[in-house]
């Protein structure tokens, strides 16, 4: 059955009988929903969770932190809800009863849909291969359960801040060998190649055709056009564009590199390897990247 449901109310008294952590989820400490903290709007969040308690104690607690709680039980209902009301944050589980949790994701970066929503994935499914694949989908960011409320929370303030305070580009101080970004006369576009950025808008061009990216591919890939030409560390990367959580590892930086290198077409050939080092972004496209591009009409 999709099921729908709003919390504006109390959490019901059964709450305080029940142990959530069983859920997979620690509770935070309560707080009534009618205190100064509540009354911040601090954005839309869709809960995409079969269990009904889990759903009821973290609807409390978000709404508790200032956040407007929508949940459904199936990932049916959360597509709709994802067109319909265009939440800032979806939270979701991958074991849901109708479509994977991973479906769902995949529908929602594929859905063109923009803004795009930040999209943590909450589950129990904690493999290296499990986290991989949810990033490949278009994940944001992955929390396994057990968890505490307060990281959560934590985890979705950091992922609001790369959303909506993107870094600025820098221009390069001396003149590159690499062709350089050049940014539009007061229009904040940035170009390289066929390549067109606009950070103030969120939106990516690939030979004049938009194409969607999600918030922290748009993230990383500002940080690489921040320097054209110059190799960004991999440590570096992952400490500014994911604040480098300890379980984010390299391979998830791969991940996302060939994800954005997929989005970007003929494009995605200006993304180059550097082995054992990192990543620089040129307009000019590697030859080991012409070298594995099959020819056009073959």
């Amino acid at each position: 059955m999709q099921t729908e449901t709003t919390h504006e109310t109390d959490p019901p008294a059964s709450l305080t009988a029940q142990n959530p952590a069983r859920m997979g989820a620690v509770p935070a400490s309560p707080q009534p929903p009618g205190g100064e903290t509540a009354r911040r709007h601090k954005g839309r969040v869709l809960l995409v969770e079969d269990e009904a308690d889990l759903v009821s104690s973290l609807s409390y607690s978000l709404e508790a932190a200032g956040y407007q709680v929508q949940s459904a039980l199936d990932g049916t209902t959360a597509l709709k809800l994802a067109a319909a009301r265009l939440p800032d944050i979806v939270l979701l589980d991958l074991m849901l009863p109708d479509i994977s949790g991973l479906e769902v994701c995949r529908r929602i970066r594929a859905s063109g849909q923009m803004p795009q929503p930040i999209v943590i994935m909450v589950t129990a499914r904690g493999e290296e291969l499990d986290r991989v694949v949810g990033f490949e989908v278009g994940a944001d960011d992955y929390l396994v359960k057990p968890f505490s409320v307060r990281e959560l929370l934590l985890r979705m303030e950091a992922r609001r801040r790369a959303q909506s305070a993107p870094e600025e580009p820098e221009a390069p101080r001396e003149p590159a060998a690499a062709p350089a970004a050049s940014a539009s006369p007061g229009k904040g576009r940035i170009a390289l190649g066929d390549l067109a950025v606009d950070p103030d808008s969120h939106q990516v061009f690939v030979c004049g055709n938009e194409v969607h990216v999600s918030a922290l591919e748009m993230r990383l890939l500002l940080h690489l056009l921040a320097v054209p030409g110059k190799v960004r560390y991999r440590r570096e990367l992952l400490t500014e564009v994911w604040g480098y959580h300890p379980e984010v590892s390299s391979r998830t930086l791969d991940t996302h590199v060939k994800r954005l290198r997929q989005k970007l077409a003929d494009a995605g050939a200006y993304i180059h390897t550097v082995r054992g080092v990192g990543y620089r972004i040129v307009a000019k496209p590697s030859v080991s990247d012409q070298r594995k591009r099959p020819a056009r009409g073959k």
